[in-house]
This record gives structure tokens, sequence and C-alpha cells, in this order.
């Protein structure tokens, strides 16, 4: 199976496999026959914190990011409180989480909001056609375990024996209000980590997507609404990073470690809270990417030819030797040029674009300007504008090259 996966698949929603979903949410609506009762209420309220932790503290901070360690057992008690939100197996989660980190609001994520339709990424991504398939060597720390394998193959069996102990604590409206009321609450509030974390919030850290931190999610969440701070550093077993960031997730875990289930939890380095740790390449190059992009260059080509046909040679652009004509030239012709011939003049012709300073393009302090408003405190500002400034020209290198027809004539 490809390590790599679009957003869309071949784009259609399989509507067999989304059927059980759908008759989940009906299934609320037997509370109409059977009524409600304190004893359903109760059992709904608290199997839905009961299984928010088992999202939280087990698919996600466990098994998806090994936060912290636990025994065998406790891993196997995890993946089957886990699995009865009829969320899909620990592995399929664990997958597809981490793909989404590694790929985030980017074209190969799963359920981006930014590329795709909220509704999509919502809910809509789960039934897309392939999804029911995951990637085996994401999660080899996990596939080991024979147990895991084997929930994995009966997924949806800790949910129905849920189900079961509901209807036999308080018959149908244990069933109808104890179990689906709970479990559709926990889908969307899970779901909404997908969707609106990463369009309505805040951006407290640079992490090249649009993570964001939201505190009435957190609240309903258990922590994760801290969402931006999580893709700052995503091995962290706490989300909330500052004191008054609610994380209930993390404070039963870390009582958990003082009754010795649970051990070597995973804080996040201070230089991360601080915002003084440099960037990763890879979150310079998206953040750069988002900077280059907030730049007009479909302008800033208009202006270069506005330039060459004013202008008979290149010193009133400060590239000392060679003529504008000739620069001209050369990139036209390196339409027909082949072998090694043509990547030496490629090379060429790209270092003697790189030493025009054009008045079209942003200079890198202009970008490093640009940077500070448009992101948060970070040391990484001048690593991104720099790369930003490599990006706008190259890719105004590549429009010059493949269009120099839509150059305006000279004279």
């Amino acid at each position: 199976m490809s390590q790599i996966e679009t957003p869309h698949d071949d784009g259609d929603i399989v509507y067999p496999a989304a059927i059980p979903f759908v008759l989940a949410h009906l299934a609320c609506l037997g509370a109409i026959w059977s009524g409600v009762t304190w004893t359903s209420v109760g059992l709904a309220i608290g199997l839905y914190w009961l299984r928010m932790f088992a999202v939280t503290g087990g698919y996600h901070r466990y098994f998806s990011h090994r936060t912290y360690k636990t025994s065998r057992f406790g891993q196997f008690l995890l993946a089957l409180l886990a699995q009865s939100t009829a969320q899909k197996s620990v592995l399929w989660w664990a997958s597809k989480h981490r793909h989404h980190h590694r790929y985030a609001d980017t074209e190969h994520d799963v359920h981006s909001p930014v590329l795709t339709s909220f509704v999509y990424s919502h809910l809509g991504w789960i039934f897309a056609r392939g999804h029911n398939r995951f990637d085996p060597s994401t999660i080899t720390d996990l596939t080991k375990f024979p147990e895991l394998r084997l929930l994995h193959r009966f997924e949806i069996a800790p949910a129905i024996l849920l189900a079961l102990i509901c209807f036999a604590i308080d018959g149908w409206a244990g069933l109808f209000v104890g179990f689906f009321w709970s479990t559709v609450c926990v889908f969307h509030a899970t779901f909404c980590i997908n969707s609106l974390a990463h369009v309505h919030g805040d951006k407290d850290y640079v992490t090249g997507d649009e993570s964001r931190n939201n505190w009435w999610l957190a609240v309903i969440t258990m922590g994760e609404g801290w969402h931006n701070n999580h893709h700052a550093y995503q091995y962290s077993v706490r989300q909330g990073f500052r004191w008054w960031q609610w994380d209930p997730t993390y404070y039963i875990i870390l009582g958990l470690s003082k009754l010795g289930v649970v051990w070597e939890l995973k804080e996040p380095p201070q230089a991360v809270i601080e915002r003084s740790q440099a960037l990763p390449p890879r979150v310079i190059e998206r953040s750069a990417e988002r900077l280059a992009a907030s730049v007009p260059l479909e302008r800033a080509i208009a202006a270069f030819w506005e330039a060459y046909a004013a202008t008979p040679s290149l010193s009133d652009l400060h590239l000392p030797t060679m003529t504008l004509a000739d620069l001209r030239t050369a990139l036209a012709d390196l339409q027909h040029r082949a072998g090694d011939r043509l990547v030496e003049m490629q090379q060429q012709a790209h270092e003697a674009l790189a030493q025009l300073h054009l008045p079209v393009l942003p200079t890198r302090e202009e970008l490093t300007e640009k940077a500070a408003a448009m992101f948060v405190k970070t040391p990484s500002l001048d690593a991104i504008a720099a790369r930003a400034h490599d990006l706008l020209t190259e890719a105004m290198y590549a429009r010059l090259v493949s269009q120099p027809s839509l150059a305006p004539p000279r004279g």
C-alpha cells in the first residue's frame, strides 16, 4: 500500500460503509420510545467522559504518539476501551493520525479543512474510498502485538459488548440514551479536532499548518483543544502547556503515574514552550511556502517585463555583465537544450536571476518583516524569510522560462 495518501482517494463516499454511522445517529431517537431515565442519563454522562479519555489518552496520546508507557495488559485495556467508541481499531486510528501529522494541511493530509470542505474533514473522509485501509509500516511498534491485531480484526466487538452491558443495566433506555447518545457525542467531539481545531482558535506556535488552540474545544475533549500546542510538539503527554490551559487527560495520566500504572511521561522541552527553539526544516519549508504565497507574483512578473521594456541593459537592475536581451535569449534557449548542457545553463540562468535586486520582488529584509507580522515569535523568522525569497525567485525564474513570449516588444 502506498505510504502517501491523498485527501480524496477516488473522491467518492462509500455509502454502505456510512450506514452504521447513520444508524447510530438514528438510534438516538429511540429515546422517544424508550423514555429517558436517570440511570440512562448517568450512563450517558459517565460513558462520554470515560470514553473521551479513551480517545484522548488511548487512541491519541498513547497509541498514536507514545507519550507515556504502560504494561502490556494496560495497553490492551486502553485499546479495548478506545474501540468501545466505535472509531475503528487502534491500529487504523494511530496510522491515520501519524499520517496526518506528517502531512498536516498539505495535499496529502487525509482530513484538512483548509484543502477540502469542512464536512469532509469532519467526517466525510472516514467513509471515502480507500480509507478503510491503513499503512502498517507507520505502526510497526503496534502491529507486533497479536492482541492488537485481533482487536483490529474484530474492531466493532468492544462497542457491541458495551452496548449489551448498557442494555443489561437499564434496558432500552440504557441502550438508546446511555450507549448511543454518548457514542454520537464522542464521535463529534473527536471529529471537531480534525475540523474546527484547524479553522477556529489562536496560533501560539509556528507549526507550518493551520492547527489552532481553542479553549472550549479543550473543555469538551478533555484537553485536546490545545491543538496548536500539540502540533508544536506532538510527543508531549500534556497538551496544555500553560498552567491555565485545562487538560484533564494529562491530570488523569499524571495521577495514574503516581499509582505506578503508567510511567515515563514525556514533557515538552522548555525551549519549545518558550518558542526559543529553532523550527524543524519541514516547518520552515511549509511556513516559507505560506509566506511566499502571500506575495502577488503575477504583479511582480508584469513589473519585470515592464522594466525590461524600458531598460536597454541590466545596468539599472544591478546585474553587472549580462544584458537583459542576453538573459532573455538564454532563458528562451533553455527550453530547447538537453543533456548536461541544459542542467548547466539552467543553473547559470537561475544564479543570474537570483542576483537581480528587482524592486518588483520583496527583499529578504522585507519578507522578514512580513513574516514577523504573519507568524508568532520564533527564532526561525530569518530562515523562513530566506527560504521564501528563494521560492519566489525560483517561481519567477520558472515563469520567465516557460512564458518568454509574454515579454512586451522592445523599441
